[in-house]
This record gives C-alpha cells, structure tokens and sequence, in this order.
C-alpha cells in the first residue's frame, strides 16, 4: 500500500534548493530575495531557523534572523498565516528578548 505525502494543513508547498529546505514557497521566496540584498551588499549575511529558548523549555524558532550594511539587525517570520499559538509565542519572546519580531507575508517588504 503506497502512503500518500502528509499534507501541510494550510496548504503550503514545501520547496527544496540547492540542499535548503523551506516549508513553503513564500518561505523560500523570502531566502531567494536575502540572497539578492547580499550580493547587492545591501545585506551583510543572515541565519535561517534561529531558536529562541522560552520558559517551559518551550522555544520559538525565527525563520530569519538579517544583518544589514548600516548595522541593523531584523528577526522576521515569514507567515502566509498567523496561528493562535505564533502569536503567543511572538508576544512571549517579545518581552523576554529585546527584539521586535517583524512578520513577513507575501507582498510585504521582501516576500
């Protein structure tokens, strides 16, 4: 008996690049155009899935984590939708860590 693939249960289509994996096209999207702002300098270098450890040994995994040229550095999730639990856990790492989670869907600043 052959198993269908597990479906993601907003639909999302998982992509797989050049040995990266990304759990959606958005996702992968966002990876391509970081990868554009660096090699135009824009962007000095980033980090994919950064864990951020919250109380409970739960943890909140950011999908980007982007320094810039001026110095800047942004912590962006990349969401084509935003669940009840992500919002928890964004206002959580929020107040314990001095950071802002920026929220990028499709057609915001780089997706």
């Amino acid at each position: 008996m052959l198993r269908s693939r597990a479906r993601h249960k907003f639909k999302a289509k998982p992509v797989t690049d050049d040995g990266h994996h990304f759990p959606s096209k958005l996702e992968h999207a966002y990876f391509k155009q970081l990868q554009i702002l660096k090699s135009a300098g824009e962007v000095l270098f980033f980090l994919r899935q950064v864990p951020l450890h919250l109380p409970g040994g739960a943890k909140y995994v950011c999908d980007f984590v982007i320094f810039y040229k001026d110095e800047t550095v942004s912590f962006v999730d990349v969401k084509g939708m935003e669940t009840s639990e992500f919002i928890l856990k964004k206002k959580m790492v929020e107040a314990l860590y001095p950071i802002t989670i920026e929220v990028a869907k499709r057609g915001s600043k780089h997706a």
